[in-house]
């Protein structure tokens, strides 16, 4: 008989015991899923472990939406990651998993949590800025084929800029680099654009293009097209509707495409291993999200070109101050044409009041709204066989009114809010916040019962500029109908900033009108503003040696007039940033607005852990019961002050404060 221990003859294998009765079984591999739940709760802001049962193994992938029970409730979740064991005992069990698509990628994951805590806000905020809505029977759809690698496309449209082609190189090559671009004068952009996107994708990397509206985005992914064919592009916008932009994002996360174009949510775009990030026209306030955390596109970029390595392409006619920091720190160097190609394409601007021989002809120009330089601009480009663009600041017919004897502004007698003239010179003023009609109007400061125009919208424009020039059409485009393009015939065309329409061949004049309204607003960057929108409009114009003339109504002394008369963005740019370094604004420092009751922005400021070197300006008062104060720090403490904003806001929750506030980091409006 061969030797053995003696305690294993007595040895019993006893098996595990069963799970108690209704609790299901962990899943054998990984069986801890760490996940975001949509709690928009500052103090909630953290990842949750719960088990993940063995039927939903294989399809709790990290990135697929969840349901799971918090707090007694039942609520959408995010699946991150699964791990093997949790730091808390017992944790619970996913209640479902409401789809095996993995929409949430590692790397957007990690975006959504740096641009979280760029802005002070909550992930799951943030998440639900990037992840579309689940459409179930899209997400049922099989995926399509992978679109084939285009060709390198020409780079001879960058030959204009010294640095175009080594951009469009180091985008090849797969190295990261980073551009701030300043687009000649009736450049076409989108062509330009499209071949930086081509390129990257040609390198066998992706590319993200977010550009202000959807207009701009049918151009540039006409153009991305093209050059890459209708497969390896697609378009992410509002507009779509949810079916088919869920289908276009998911082709995109399913790797079908490599270049999107979009609104500011394509920033988010799950695009795989991108090599380069673009936004259009930085300055326009629609790249700034207005829902919770307020992240701005050219940030969220930033951070992603961070996280990733890709490359950024800031462009635009004009540039913000937030464009020249990036370029003057040598993080992104500007791609710039040399003057004498700048005067060659930019059209002749002519601002009033620039020299004594247009007052001698015009001694009335500096008060005129439409002085005769304008009218003769356009008369020659009418006379010329080209269509006019006239750029309005305001809509409507009459936006607002003051009394016609002391100049005081009509405001309602029942709300306090200002009135206008809405329907045409027919109708009586109506408050624009309640919609209450003023016909027996009388001013509370002199008692006259006469009104004139403060502010002339674009439909009185057309309106005045139909009767002076009778055998024009005059159309318009603005909030209720945006044209895309007008035909190279003879045409007035009325339009407000932003909805200018394309000309075939281009204008042979723009008058803009009004500048004093655009310059006089109570903005900090309303300089910059302004000159932004007389640009993008003036770059629509044909250029000086083809008769393209621009005849701006503002007085010609002014930095931004001097800057559209050069066509010299970048100098009105440093002006801006060193004057916001020496007063102490964005981009110079970092910025933080609090705004709500007196009550809770004084708990707020209270709790708050002021970096070194920060300052509390106000509180002011924004309305009846709200005021608001700025925090400012400087700009290397700024991660600092977004860690202590997000502190006092936890405990806010944490106390379960009821009382509203409203948390802005860099707001575009600090005035």
């Amino acid at each position: 008989m061969p030797d053995t221990d003696p305690d294993a003859l007595f040895t019993v294998e006893v098996p595990a015991p069963p799970p108690p009765k209704g609790r299901p079984e962990p899943a054998a591999r990984l069986p801890v899923a760490k996940v975001y739940v949509d709690v928009p709760l500052a103090h909630l802001d953290q990842l949750f472990d719960y088990l993940v049962p063995a039927r939903f193994d294989a399809e709790a992938v990290p990135g697929a939406r969840v349901r799971v029970r918090f707090a007694g409730q039942l609520v959408d979740a995010f699946l991150i990651e699964r791990v093997a064991r949790s730091e808390h005992k017992n944790p619970s069990f996913l209640d479902k998993v409401i789809s095996p698509e993995p929409v949430l990628a590692p790397e957007i994951a990690a975006l959504c949590r740096a641009v979280a805590d760029r802005y002070a806000g909550a992930m799951i905020d943030v998440l639900r800025l990037a992840v579309p809505p689940r459409h179930a029977r899209v997400e049922a759809e099989p995926p399509g084929e992978p679109a084939p690698v285009p060709a390198a496309p020409p780079a001879d449209g960058w030959a204009e800029y010294p640095r175009g082609r080594a951009f469009l190189d180091a985008i090849r090559s797969g190295r990261q680099a980073n551009a701030v671009w300043q687009a000649l004068p009736g450049e076409d952009w989108p062509a330009r654009l499209a071949e930086v996107a081509v390129t990257a994708a040609s390198a066998g990397r992706g590319a993200v293009l977010v550009v202000p509206d959807h207009r701009d985005v049918a151009r540039l992914h006409a153009a991305c097209v093209a050059l890459a064919g209708e497969d390896a592009v697609v378009a992410l916008s509002a507009d779509l509707g949810p079916a088919k932009r869920y289908r276009a994002w998911l082709r995109v996360r399913r790797g079908g495409a490599r270049i999107v174009v979009g609104t500011r949510a394509a920033a988010y775009a799950p695009v795989a291993d991108p090599g380069v990030l673009v936004i259009w026209d930085d300055g326009d306030d629609q790249h700034a999200d207005q829902r919770s955390p307020y992240p701005h596109v050219r940030e969220v970029l930033i951070e992603r070109a961070r996280l990733g390595g890709a490359g950024v392409l800031v462009a635009g006619f004009a540039r913000t101050a937030e464009a020249q920091l990036l370029a003057e720190s040598g993080w992104a160097p500007q791609i710039i044409a040399g003057r004498d190609r700048v005067r060659a394409s930019a059209p002749r601007v002519s601002a009033v009041g620039e020299h004594d021989s247009q007052l001698a002809r015009d001694p009335a120009a500096r008060t005129a709204r439409i002085p005769s330089l304008a009218f003769d601009a356009a008369r020659a480009s009418i006379k010329a066989g080209r269509p006019v663009l006239v750029q309005v600041p305001r809509r409507g017919y009459v936006p607002a009114v003051t009394c016609q004897d002391c100049r005081t502004p009509a405001r309602c007698r029942r709300c306090a809010g200002p009135l206008g003239l809405v329907g045409g010179p027919d109708r009586p003023p109506v408050c624009r916040w309640c919609a209450t009609p003023a016909a027996d109007f009388r001013c509370s400061a002199c008692g006259s019962r006469r009104l004139r125009a403060a502010v002339v919208g674009a439909k009185r424009t057309a309106e005045e500029l139909g009767r002076a020039f009778a055998d024009v059409p005059v159309r318009t485009s603005g909030a209720a109908e945006v044209l895309a393009r007008v035909d190279a015939e003879p045409a007035l065309v009325v339009a407000t900033p932003g909805a200018e329409p394309v000309a075939d061949g281009g204008y042979g004049a723009a008058l803009l009108l009004d500048g004093w309204a655009l310059l006089s607003r109570a903005d900090l960057r309303a300089a910059e503003e302004a000159l932004r929108r007389w640009m993008t409009a003036a770059a629509l114009v044909r250029p000086g040696g083809d008769g393209g003339r621009v005849v701006v109504v503002a007085d010609s002394a002014l930095p931004a007039v001097q800057a559209l008369v050069r066509w010299d963005p970048v100098w009105h740019a440093d002006l801006e940033l060193s004057g916001r370094v020496e007063l102490g604004f964005p981009p110079a420092v970092r910025m933080a607005s609090v705004e709500g009751s007196p009550d809770a922005v004084a708990t707020l400021l209270a709790e708050l852990r002021m970096p070194a070197g920060g300052e509390v300006l106000g509180p002011v008062s924004v309305a009846e019961t709200r005021e608001r104060v700025l925090v400012r720090v400087p700009r290397a403490r700024g991660r600092e002050l977004t860690e202590a904003l997000n502190h006092a806001q936890r405990g806010r929750a944490m106390r379960k404060d009821q009382e509203p506030l409203r948390v802005r980091v860099d707001p575009l409006d600090l005035i």
